[in-house]
């Protein structure tokens, strides 16, 4: 044998014994850090599909309804993920809206919240409001086939709205996510949705009565259920190896 493997071989024997008289001391990994760790790892290219559906709608005492609903759905073969917003208009026939006279005060820390953060405040009577959020994971053996594109594409910065007796609806690319906000005419309230910088917040604030509001998210991801290619698999066996030839 060379004189350079014996050398590694003494310095390596030496690293054992210091590491064997010192003890092996463990280190206790803090829940903090594991909850950072945990639902991080999926193999490479196992996700085969990635696509989010966002609605908000407000439907007032008279029966008047606002909302808008966007979508966006990613392949590996997309080139631009962009999200296609639909604007959501209906009129009611129901009596003459009553003016909402109650207040909310308060909630300034919701916008800044972090993780999913939901909250409905009601000031009014008979008021209903649903805050809802689905994750779907389901395998396939390839991609699903892409839903057609179904309104007007959102641009950073861009903003698309409406609006009709039921209030105005606005929804814009801005701070890195896609946010959702309607104003109810009347003074009935306001309700927000927003998907950004790794966060989703919901948050409805009723100062009418009979109102319903819905704020909805959805993702959906499909896994490649083919599992990974023998090749693909063997790549660390296969760097290993490649140590043979110097002699390990």
């Amino acid at each position: 044998m060379k004189t350079s493997y014996w050398l590694a071989a003494a310095c390596l024997a030496a690293s054992a014994s210091g590491y064997a008289n010192a003890g092996f001391k463990p280190i206790e990994i803090q829940d903090n850090e594991l909850s950072e760790l945990r639902g991080r790892y999926v193999m490479p290219g196992r996700i085969i599909s990635f696509g989010i559906v966002m609605s908000s709608t407000w439907r007032n005492a008279s029966g008047d309804l606002i909302g808008a609903a966007t979508s966006m759905q990613l392949q590996a073969a997309t080139v631009k993920p962009e999200f296609y917003v639909q604007t959501i208009k209906e009129h009611g026939n129901g009596n003459a809206l009553a003016t909402g006279t109650g207040t909310v005060t308060g909630g300034a820390g919701l916008n800044s919240s972090q993780g999913v953060t939901q909250s409905v405040r009601a000031a009014g009577d008979s008021n209903s409001a649903y805050n809802n959020v689905a994750i779907n994971v389901s395998e396939a053996n390839q991609a699903p086939a892409l839903v057609p594109a179904q309104g007007q594409a959102l641009i950073a910065g861009q903003t698309i709205g409406g609006s009709n007796a039921a209030g105005s609806v606005a929804v814009s690319a801005t701070g890195g996510g896609v946010q959702m906000a309607i104003q109810a005419s009347g003074n009935q309230g306001t309700a927000l949705q927003q998907v950004a910088q790794g966060g989703l917040l919901q948050n409805t604030r009723l100062l009418g009565s009979a109102n319903v509001v819905n704020n909805m998210t959805q993702l959906n991801v499909v896994l490649n259920n083919n599992g990974m290619s023998a090749g693909a698999l063997d790549c660390n066996l296969t760097q290993l190896r490649a140590l043979r030839n110097i002699g390990y």
